[in-house]
């Protein structure tokens, strides 16, 4: 019995959490799916490999859709012997996107369980943290890998701490499979802004040893967390080693060019620019949106309805009514700092009111660790804003400059205030037999939340409410239109200012009556967390909504064939395809065909750089190269239409002579000029297959024939027939981690030639020619995760005999030895 009472309230909690989940994703329980943009494009990228694993059930590793041909390794591959993947696909039982909230939910539920909270307090603190604008926006447009990590991030950090509490056993234990969830989660910038928090959470619980002289515990707690991380990362070692090599291939990595497509010199090898990692940086005053939704118009697209100025405007103009209602259901409202915005990130003035009083009455020094991260990672979101703090962690810290979007590391800010919130709450009630304390502390907060909204309201004129494409519309619709927009702005920042002013006002006044014996503990908890929820779940309804879901057969098929797909579609012979209005940026043409464009966070480097300095320059002969049989282009009418390229090289060909160069830059600009059907471009210092002086002179002989006559995502087989020896270039993406070729089944070397492409020697006569892509490197990752897989599981079984049985039976012989 006593231990149902001890379950019971956390069984209620999960099941709490299920039905809120279920309730606000509500079209779930009708059989339809929320339709998400992101995704879109990943089922786009993917369904070469989805169909691929249907057919052959087995994995490619590799895709030729998109980019030319890239490994698959984050393009929702599976690895083997993923035993971590199995606990999540458990946790992650709902529907999606519930699956993700309710994640949410229980993650932070477990972090305030381990802050002694009660439970009624820590289900209603994971409410709101769930409720958080941001987490719930980032699953209406499908980032669903990074609600994934941050849904793991605060039972990472309650690992954390228990084992910094002395609590060896099961703070490594939770550690270590938090850890293995969070990495698994795949979401690595999420990851590593936790990372950030981790430290400052470490360093003030090493400083707290250390002014205590306890070196022994700190040594232990080290020694824990590490193993477990250990284990943790070796877990999900063939997603992290994949990863790792692939990173080196992409746009995450340095560029070997030293020159920019214009022709100047680069500042750093970085493949990312300092632009554009901080492209989107929040603005410093725009930091308030945190605390009032729309103070800088919320987002890109804004339903103003129908007493705004815009719907006068337009009616003005003589625009039907029904019309100017359409119009003004998306208006481009946001002008903050930032280039596009789907929702405003609001964590809830309730829970900022509630974390400002944690501030003022909680005695533990914890306090200041959360908000010490919420601070310090609302500083790094302002990028190029903060230019002194950004270019330093740019230029100095480890992996900084492999991420973009400066701004998402607030999700930091997004877990702390919330933990704050209940620490607030929780200590208020706690001091209860401490009224004056109560009055004192709830003024301080008063004064201050409203402080900063009066000060807002004054500032009003500082402010100039104009947004960065606001000239555009001046151009294109008048000095009227961008006008009507800048008074719907004002409007939106006194409302939301009276909207937040009014909630601080309402949880003031409960708690106040409590104080003063009005209403009961429970009632008063009661009524703030609906208030605190309330405020948040009436934002989030405005970005994230029913009518955002879909039939589960759109998803499934988020892109149409239209007439130009269906008829290249009737080619069955093997090429590719450019679609020009795509500008590589874009999924739809891989959903169909071989493209060399595509969505991905993390492009092929070379073929995004082939891209910038030479096909935007419209270099035909590097189509060519890449075997673009089809272009598909936008007429007059908006109508696209395929156009054949009856220059496209094929599959393979023979090439007469190799120009050797130095360095990768000599490689680009030869293509400038390169006839690839004739001469391929070798650079010397860029692999171990070097030519001899001899062979590179040598005129090889092109007489000869090749054809592919098999093709898969991880297999290619040619049939060559030559006199002479040959030297054949294919239209497939060079990448040395992985392909191997065959000459007759034996294995023979192969090279990178014209920055993108492979090339090999073919000896003289008939010779059956294979690629296939067998990674070593999934190989080796599968065999360290089920190692550490199975240490983790003997590390579980082995904490929970030595918490149940051991320490147990010890502390019985101690007792009856004392008696």
């Amino acid at each position: 019995m006593k231990i149902v009472n001890k379950f019971y309230p956390h069984a209620l909690a999960i099941l709490g959490f299920i039905f809120v989940s279920l309730i606000y994703f509500y079209p779930v329980l009708q059989g339809k799916q929320i339709f998400q943009s992101d995704i879109a494009q990943y089922t786009g990228m993917a369904k070469e490999q989805n169909d691929f694993r249907a057919a052959e059930h087995t994995e490619p590793y590799w895709t030729n859709s998109a980019f030319g041909g890239m490994p698959t390794y984050q393009l929702g591959a599976h690895y083997p012997n993923d035993f971590v993947g199995k606990i999540d696909d458990v946790l992650r039982f709902l529907p999606r996107p519930a699956d993700y909230l309710f994640l949410y939910f229980l993650g932070f539920y477990g972090l305030l369980l381990v802050l002694k909270t009660d439970p009624l307090k820590a289900f209603i603190g994971a409410l709101a943290f769930g409720f958080s604008t941001y987490l719930i926006i980032i699953l209406g447009v499908g980032h669903n890998a990074k609600a994934h990590a941050i849904a793991y991030m605060p039972l990472v950090i309650a690992g954390f701490i228990l084992v910094f509490q002395k609590k060896y056993i099961w703070g490594g234990l939770l550690t270590m499979f938090a850890v293995a969830l969070e990495v698994n989660a795949n979401h690595f910038q999420m990851t590593y802004y936790l990372l950030i928090f981790l430290l400052i959470l470490s360093g003030y619980f090493a400083f707290t040893f250390i002014k205590d002289k306890e070196y022994k515990p700190l040594l232990i707690s080290i020694g824990v967390l590490l193993t477990a991380g250990i284990f943790a990362i070796g877990a999900n070692a063939g997603n992290l080693l994949a990863t790792n090599e692939y990173a080196k291939f992409s746009t995450r990595s340095n560029s070997e060019l030293t020159y920019n497509p214009d022709g100047t010199k680069k500042e750093n090898e970085n493949a990312l620019s300092r632009e554009y990692i901080t492209e989107y940086s929040y603005g410093i005053a725009e930091s308030f949106n945190l605390i009032a939704p729309r103070l800088f118009g919320g987002s890109n697209h804004e339903n103003v309805g129908t007493d705004s100025s815009m719907y006068q405007f337009m009616i003005g103009q003589g625009v039907p009514e029904s019309n100017a209602k359409d119009f003004v259901s998306g208006m481009p409202t946001y002008w903050g700092d930032q280039p596009i915005v789907a929702a405003p990130a609001y964590i809830g003035v309730v829970v900022f009111f509630l974390g400002v009083l944690a501030l003022f009455i909680d005695d533990r020094k914890i306090k200041y660790v959360f908000l010490g991260g919420a601070l310090f990672s609302l500083i790094l979101s302002w990028g190029k804003n903060f230019s002194f703090l950004t270019d330093f962690f740019i230029d100095y810290v480890p992996m900084y400059d492999k991420f973009r979007a400066v701004s998402s590391i607030q999700v930091i800010l997004e877990l702390c205030f919330p933990v704050l919130a209940v620490m607030g709450l929780q200590s208020f009630f706690k001091a209860k037999d401490e009224p004056k304390l109560q009055q004192k502390a709830l003024v301080q907060t008063g004064v201050f939340g409203l402080g900063v909204l009066i000060i807002l309201v004054i500032a009003k004129g500082f402010f100039h409410f104009t947004g960065s494409n606001d000239q555009y519309f001046l151009e294109s619709y008048g000095p009227g239109f961008v006008d009507a927009l800048k008074e719907d702005r004002m409007t939106m920042y006194y409302a939301d200012l009276l909207r937040s002013g009014f909630f601080i006002l309402v949880t003031f006044g409960i708690l106040w009556l409590f104080i003063k014996n009005k209403f009961s503990q429970n009632t008063t908890l009661i009524i703030v967390g609906i208030l605190m929820i309330f405020d948040l779940f009436f934002v989030d309804k405005k970005y994230v909504s029913g009518k955002d879901f879909v039939s589960p057969v759109q998803i499934a098929a988020p892109f149409q064939e239209t007439p130009a797909d269906a008829q290249i579609l009737q080619d069955t012979t093997h090429y590719r395809v450019f679609e020009i209005n795509g500008n590589m940026s874009s999924a739809r043409a891989s959903y169909f065909h071989n493209s060399i464009g595509g969505y991905h966070a993390a492009k092929p480097r070379r073929m995004q750089q082939l891209f910038d300095y030479q096909i935007a320059k419209n270099n035909l002969e590097v189509l060519n190269m890449l075997n673009v049989k089809y272009v598909i282009q936008t007429d007059k009418e908006g109508k696209e239409i395929p156009t054949v390229n009856p220059d496209a090289n094929g599959n393979a060909w023979f090439v007469s002579a190799v120009k050797l160069v130095n360095k990768a830059d000599d490689v680009m600009k030869a293509l400038n000029t390169l006839d690839t059907k004739e001469v391929a471009v070798f650079n010397v210092h860029e692999n171990e297959s070097k030519f001899e002086n001899a062979r590179a002179k040598k005129v090889w002989d092109t007489t000869g024939t090749i054809k592919v006559v098999e093709y898969k995502p991880n297999y290619i087989k040619y049939q060559a027939d030559t006199q002479k020896d040959a030297l054949a270039v294919f239209s497939e993406i060079y990448y040395k981690n992985g392909w191997n070729a065959y000459i007759d089944g034996k294995l023979t070397n192969h090279f990178p030639v014209d920055y993108v492409l492979r090339a090999m020697e073919i000896p003289s006569g008939k010779h059956k020619i294979e690629f296939k892509f067998e990674p070593q490197v999934v190989k080796t990752g599968g065999t360290i995760t089920l190692i550490s897989s199975i240490a983790m599981l003997l590390l579980l079984a082995g904490g929970i005999y030595f918490e149940k049985f051991y320490r147990k039976d010890s502390e019985k012989n101690k007792t009856a030895t004392q008696n």
